[in-house]
C-alpha cells in the first residue's frame, strides 16, 4: 500500500470515528433532552394532579349544595321556614312539643311504646303536636345521612297531607323498619320510597317519590335541624308538654306517659 493511501484510509478512519463522536453526543444530547422535558412534564402532571386533588377536595358536598338551593317549603307545613308542623286541631289549648331525630333509636323506642297514645290524644283534642325533627346524628355518628334523607322524604310526605306525615312517621319509627343507629338505612332515597308503599297515600304517589329521588325538601330539612339547634335540644327525644318537660317519656308505659300529661294539664 502507497503511503499517499495509507494516509487516506487514516484519514477516512478518523473521519469515521468524528463522525461516530458526533452520533454519539447528538443521542446523548437528545436523551437529556428527553429525561428534562419528561420530568418537567411530570413535574406538571404532578402539580396539575395536585391541583386536581385540592379542587375535588374544596368543591361542595352533596348537602353543602342543598343548602345553596332555594327552600321548598312542603305544604301543611307552617311558620315562616316551614318547620312547624302541627297535627292535631290547631286551636287546642295544650302543646305537646315533640323533638326527634329519625336515626334515634331512643326515639323509635318512644315512638313504639306510647306513639299511638300520643297520637290518640291529639286526635281527641287533649292537645296539639308540634314536630321539630333534627338530624345531629349523621355528623355525631360520623357517617351516614339518613337523619336528613328521611327528614327530607318526611317532608315529601307532609306535602301530601298530615295523615301522610304521620303514618310515614310512625312507620320509620317501627320495630320492623327502624334500623340500628350505626346503620344508614335510611341514606337511600330508593330504601324510603321502597318503605312509602306501605303507606296507603304514598303508595305508588309519584309526586312523593320524584320529590324525594329529587331531594325537593332537602334545604327544607336542613332548615328544619337549624331550627332543632335553635331550640337548645341536646338530647332526643325531647318532650314538652306546654314547654314542660315530660322527663324518660323513652322509659314510660303508655299509661305512664298519660299520667305524666293528665299531671301537667290538671297543674296547668
Amino acid at each position: 500500500m502507497s503511503k499517499r493511501n495509507s494516509q487516506a484510509a487514516k484519514n477516512a478512519a478518523r473521519e469515521r470515528l468524528r463522525a461516530e463522536r458526533e452520533r454519539q453526543q447528538k443521542r446523548e444530547r437528545l436523551r437529556r433532552q428527553f429525561f428534562v422535558v419528561g420530568g418537567v412534564l411530570g413535574v406538571l402532571a404532578l402539580g396539575a394532579g395536585i391541583a386536581v386533588a385540592v379542587v375535588k377536595m374544596n368543591a361542595p358536598g352533596y348537602w353543602e349544595k342543598a343548602a345553596e338551593k332555594p327552600l321548598v317549603k312542603p305544604a301543611n307545613s307552617s311558620g315562616k321556614d316551614g318547620t312547624s308542623i302541627v297535627i292535631g286541631d290547631e286551636n287546642a289549648k295544650h302543646t305537646l312539643k315533640v323533638y326527634e331525630d329519625l336515626r334515634c333509636p331512643v326515639c323509635a323506642q318512644f315512638e313504639q311504646t306510647s306513639g299511638e297514645t300520643v297520637q290518640k290524644d291529639a286526635k281527641d283534642g287533649k292537645y296539639k303536636i308540634s314536630y321539630t325533627m333534627g338530624a345531629f346524628l349523621d355528623n355525631s355518628l360520623g357517617q351516614g345521612q339518613g337523619s336528613k334523607k328521611a327528614l327530607s322524604a318526611l317532608g315529601a310526605a307532609l306535602n301530601v297531607s298530615k295523615e301522610a306525615f304521620v303514618d310515614y312517621h310512625t312507620l320509620l319509627y317501627s320495630k320492623d323498619v327502624h334500623p340500628e343507629e350505626t346503620k344508614d338505612d335510611f341514606g337511600s332515597a330508593d330504601k324510603l320510597i321502597e318503605l312509602a308503599q306501605k303507606v296507603d297515600a304514598l303508595k305508588g304517589n309519584k309526586t312523593f317519590e320524584n320529590a324525594v329521588r329529587n331531594g325537593t325538601y332537602d334545604k327544607w330539612a336542613l332548615t328544619m335541624d337549624k331550627q332543632f339547634s335553635a331550640d337548645g335540644v341536646n338530647a332526643t327525644p325531647t318532650v314538652k308538654l306546654d314547654d314542660k318537660p315530660i322527663e324518660s317519656v323513652q322509659a314510660m308505659t303508655p299509661d305512664q306517659y298519660t299520667a305524666a300529661v293528665d299531671q301537667i294539664i290538671g297543674k296547668g
